[in-house]
């Protein structure tokens, strides 16, 4: 059996079910987030877990054998840096604790693209330095961090540590108005009939839909060997905004969307160690997860 905290989170969710699909037991942990989607209804085993929690989260083998991890469990920073901080770390803690108990295959933890900042280089790849540099946001700091701490936790341990670095991921179940990602907050815009600021037609950069992304990270933790403790996990190509604007006018009758000439994509993460490893393709281009994105927003809230 797998277990995914915060697998009722977007990628959690979508993880869940594609290792699902593939044939694995899942258990997920639920904590602020209970509602079930309905793609995973029925499909897994669900546990109310506060992550921080160390004796709450070791009893959980006293009912579930668990045979690998995948720790996607967060939160989002509030005023206090440090209540973050603390809150998130001792929930990885108490993971890495669980697995080095258990005994447990594989341990993946969500890192981020943002890793890379500073870099020039591009596409990012893993191989590359990381910047010393100042990082925009707690999360990104937080997920830094988060690398050291998990591969150093889990040497001579048996357990193999499989760092995520995830890219700039989006579809159902993210919040329509994200701050994270501009895609959603734009389909919004255009479901409720608003015209949205233009964009510059050739601005993009990384971009997943959180299907392929949960697929991805499923086929990490289902591959019988990876040569690597570090993958990128994404599309593998930027997506531009003009790509975004003619995915949504194909599918919306007279719709007609203001781009402005320019623009150049941002740096994006390439997935070659990803795809040589486990033979991961991206299902959805850019069309594809728009077309997929609206059918179900037209029966769902986020």
């Amino acid at each position: 059996m797998i277990l995914v905290t915060g697998g009722l989170g977007m990628i959690g969710a979508h993880t869940a079910r594609a290792l699902t699909d593939l044939g694995h037991d899942v258990v997920v942990t639920a904590h602020h987030r209970t509602e079930v989607p309905s793609f995973l209804d029925g499909e897994v085993t669900v546990e109310p877990l506060d992550v921080t929690d160390r004796d709450a989260f070791l009893a959980l083998a006293d009912r579930h054998d668990i045979g690998d991890i995948v720790h996607l469990a967060g939160t989002i920073p509030g005023e206090d840096p440090v209540g973050f901080f603390r809150a998130d770390t001792t929930a990885l803690l108490n993971a890495l604790d669980a697995a080095r108990t258990w005994g447990v295959r594989r341990f993946a933890v969500a890192s981020s693209l943002g890793v890379y900042i500073g870099q020039a280089d591009s596409p990012w790849h893993e191989e590359l330095a990381l910047p010393s540099v100042e990082l925009p946001h707690l999360i990104i700091a937080f997920k830094k961090a988060v690398e050291a701490l998990t591969t150093h936790a889990l040497a001579g341990s048996g357990v193999q540590p499989v760092v995520l670095r995830i890219g700039s991921i989006w579809g159902p179940l993210m919040d329509p108005e994200s701050p994270f990602n501009p895609i959603p907050p734009y389909i919004s815009a255009v479901l409720r009939g608003e015209r949205p600021s233009p964009l510059l037609a050739d601005d993009g950069g990384d971009s997943c839909y959180a299907p392929d992304a949960g697929r991805a990270i499923a086929m990490l933790m289902s591959a019988e060997k990876l040569r690597h403790d570090t993958y990128n996990v994404s599309r593998g190509r930027p997506s531009l905004n003009r790509e975004l604007a003619g995915a949504l006018e194909a599918i919306t009758p007279g719709l007609r969307l203001d781009l402005r000439p320019g623009g150049q994509p941002g740096p994006h993460l390439d997935i070659t160690r990803l795809a040589e490893d486990t033979g991961f393709e991206p299902a959805f281009d850019v069309a594809a997860a728009v077309a997929d994105y609206v059918a179900w927003r037209g029966s769902n809230s986020r």
